[in-house]
């Protein structure tokens, strides 16, 4: 479990090292100097100089960071980024974002190499006609583990009907308690059928058969080489629309008074760590769909208009477009900072409400 939460924490970090990285490589385009590329926050472990650039690995394993040269103004120098034409400006703060969905696109491509498995909801029904019943966890001294089912047996069957749903299994279940029932399931590509009796009375949250379900479909078939790089692109831009959408309805149901549409949740960097680590469960394909999906939404996030983010560098460029001269450095600083320590609370916030249950609920789950 520790080393899944160590490759999960991991590919976060890697994607925002890859976010700065296109800051890095637009800024190195266009001449502008690039004080350091590190890896990490401060304190500096240590670093070195190569050319006029340092690189650095940093205490704080929490992302990454590139300080270029004129960035926060002041410099008159040709090489710096405040005397960059205001075009070359956009494209070097766009270069972190536009590296989110290079990313996307490449991870995507990789999973269309190996396809990908991934849960769905019963009330999800178009194109999932191939969905099955994985088993993910088996409770210590139920009817599933005496009869030896096991955790990754896919169910097929029980008494001869066939089950595409959780709710299927549920409701066969209830109707039988307290009888035998023959459930046949795929172990290792075998077919094996185990006879069971679901339990009348049953501890709290474990069911008359003691199993948890997921229901599972392959979304992602697996496709040639040659194909996999096309599909990734065109699928890395389905997915920004997807979730462009589901950002839409979020905002839209907010406003509204209605709440979160449900299937939302919040989520802080120790969240989207514990949902990567679960992904893992499902196998590389799904593992690396989820991070190719996290890219595209952290994309989107960084082009939200706030101060502290890349969107708020951007709105103050299209304010100096219009207004024909920048932007006091002094306003832009302070509402920077004020918004920075506004998302860092709600980050804090989001933790705490939300992360910290998951966190606990994860490591409970691991140790049973």
């Amino acid at each position: 479990m520790l080393l899944t939460l160590l490759i999960a924490f991991a590919s976060l970090i890697s994607l925002m090292i890859i976010h700065e990285f296109g800051h890095f490589i637009i800024a190195k385009k266009f001449g502008v100097k690039v004080e350091e590329f590190g890896i990490g926050y401060p304190p500096k472990l240590f670093g070195r100089k190569f050319g006029e650039t340092i690189y650095s690995v940093n205490l704080i394993p929490l992302g990454a960071f590139v300080r270029i040269y004129g960035e926060e103004g002041g410099v008159d120098d040709y090489r710096s980024f405040a005397k960059l034409a205001l075009w070359k400006r956009v494209w070097i703060v766009m270069g972190g974002v536009l590296a989110f969905w290079v990313a996307s696109a490449i991870i995507f491509s990789a999973v269309f190499l190996t396809g990908a498995v991934v849960p769905v909801g019963d009330q999800d029904i178009n194109g999932f006609y191939n969905a099955k019943l994985k088993i993910t966890s088996v409770e210590q001294n139920s009817p599933a583990q005496s009869a030896g089912l096991k955790k990754n047996d896919e169910i097929l069957s029980i008494n001869g009907r066939w089950l595409n749903k959780t709710s299927d299994f549920q409701n066969i279940v209830q109707e039988n308690k307290g009888n035998n029932i023959a459930i046949k399931a795929i172990r290792n590509g075998s077919e094996i059928e185990i006879n069971l009796t679901p339990r009348i009375s049953y501890p709290k949250n474990q069911g008359p058969v003691g199993v948890s379900l997921e229901r599972m479909a392959t979304i992602i078939e697996k496709s040639p080489w040659y194909q996999a790089p096309f599909k990734g692109i065109i699928y890395t831009g389905q997915i920004t629309w997807q979730a462009i959408v589901g950002i839409y309805n979020v905002f839209a149901n907010l406003f509204s008074g209605n709440g979160v549409p449900k299937g939302a949740e919040f989520a802080g960097p120790v969240g989207i760590t514990i949902f990567l680590a679960k992904a893992a469960d499902y196998g590389f394909g799904f593992f690396m769909y989820f991070i190719g999906s996290i890219s595209v939404f952290i994309a989107l996030f960084n082009l939200f208009p706030i101060p502290a983010l890349d969107g708020g560098k951007l709105l103050f460029m299209a304010i100096e477009k219009i207004i024909k001269r920048p932007v006091s450095l002094k306003i832009e600083q302070s509402l920077s900072m004020v918004f920075f320590i506004l998302l860092i609370t709600l980050s804090i916030f989001v933790t705490i409400k939300f992360d910290v249950p998951r966190a606990i609920e994860f490591w409970k789950a691991g140790l049973r």
